[in-house]
């Protein structure tokens, strides 16, 4: 008997051939850059007025551009980023999340229309243009279904919030959005009648996954560089900026090396390892986010100490300088347990000694306060120099 006729590639649905390599794309770098903007304007966002609203805010706004981001790069993990209609689909994406970011600064005042709509676009037209294009996959479709289900239910407290609420009233119904919008992807989004997604399809690349989180952390960084340099470069006229400046410089090494040692470089290594590599999917996306948001924060602390650093320090001042690396220390605590099985001592050693110069703090100007926690940083990075020195390398260990 004859044999049918391969199907022609534009009429396969766009899902990546498993044994296709799957490194970053240029597209997916290129994607990134949106989120430059974005996290440099949320920190500045949290300067603007240093309260606790504030500061939910800016974690309510961090927290959506960060599911854009996230939910992205699993698409470009299932489907192939080379097919035409993900290139559209990853540039619809991005112009949506740049639509965004121009709504952070007034995105609880003015423009939570902008800020809401478009998130809500963008996660119900992914929903939209991928059912119909892979209609000829069933499981595949199921999934988009299911996913789709899930972010048109938070929908409704999006709309609700940017249409017919304001200040606190819309934080929480945006807080109760993302929530239903992280707890379905925890829960593999179910929808009754389908079910939750099966776990043969929450399997995730280890060489994909790995460098796409790797290079976000990297994006964080940049907005840390960019704030110290912004302003240092508006206010440099006297030794304490300079000081403050270099402290800057210092603590954001210090947050790249306490990322990169070991569990950042193994972490590929960790996932392909695992027996059930589909965890590395439940919990990179909110281990990442603590450590995202420390860097922010902690960003955030930079433009108040190259702006002010004599003086004393304000109360509320102390808890962004010091909260951004106690944050970022307990990411990265939850990060190494993702690896290694453990945390080291050292995590929660710097996050108690953050705690413990905190009262002294109230006391000093804030360019000390900086170099307090610069100097817990580095505390922290000596005590992993000390454990790895002399050693064969670590293997990494995921939990069962």
């Amino acid at each position: 008997m004859p044999t049918a006729a391969p199907e022609p590639a534009g009429r396969r649905p766009p899902v990546r051939d498993p044994e296709a390599p799957r490194r970053v794309t240029l597209l997916e770098l290129f994607f990134d850059l949106v989120y430059v903007v974005a996290l440099a304007l949320i920190s500045r966002n949290l300067v603007g007025s240093v309260t606790w609203e504030r500061a939910a805010e800016s974690l309510v706004m961090l927290m959506a551009l960060w599911w854009t981001w996230a939910i992205t790069t699993l698409v470009t993990d299932v489907y192939d980023p080379g097919r035409t209609e993900i290139k559209l689909l990853i540039v619809a994406v991005m112009f949506g999340a740049l639509l965004m970011t121009t709504a952070i600064p007034e995105a609880f005042g003015s423009r939570g229309l902008v800020f809401a709509g478009t998130y809500v676009a963008i996660h119900l037209g992914r929903g939209v243009f991928l059912m119909p294009t892979v209609r000829r996959d069933v499981q595949t479709n199921r999934r988009a279904v299911r996913i789709f289900v899930w972010f048109a239910l938070s929908a409704v407290p999006w709309l609700v919030g940017a249409l017919a609420a304001h200040g606190t009233a819309r934080l929480w119904f945006w807080a109760g959005a993302l929530a239903i919008d992280y707890l379905g992807f925890r829960l593999a989004y179910p929808v009754p009648g389908l079910g939750a997604v099966p776990d043969a399809q929450r399997r995730v690349t280890a060489e994909h996954l790995s460098e796409r989180y790797q290079q976000f952390f990297i994006i964080a960084l940049g907005d840390a560089v960019l704030v110290a340099g912004t302003v240092f470069s508006l206010h440099h006229a006297k030794a304490e900026n300079l000081a403050a400046f270099t402290v800057a410089f210092a603590t954001t090494l210090l947050l790249w090396r306490i990322y990169v040692h070991k569990s950042g470089e193994l972490l590929p290594d960790a996932i392909a390892r695992s027996a059930q590599p589909s965890r590395f999917l439940n919990t990179a996306p909110y281990t990442h986010l603590l450590m995202v948001a420390g860097v922010v924060t902690t960003a955030a602390g930079f433009d108040l100490v190259l702006l002010e650093p004599a003086g004393h320090t304000p109360p509320a001042w102390l808890a962004v300088i010091l909260g951004g690396p106690a944050l970022f220390l307990v990411g990265r605590g939850a990060f190494e347990y993702e690896v290694f099985s453990r945390v080291s001592t050292s995590r929660p050693g710097g996050v108690l000694a953050l705690l413990t110069i905190a009262p002294a703090g109230l006391f000093l100007a804030p360019v000390y306060v900086c170099a307090g926690a610069m100097l817990v940083l580095g505390g922290v990075a000596c005590a992993d120099y000390r454990r790895s020195r002399g050693r064969p390398p670590e293997e990494p260990v995921p939990p069962h």
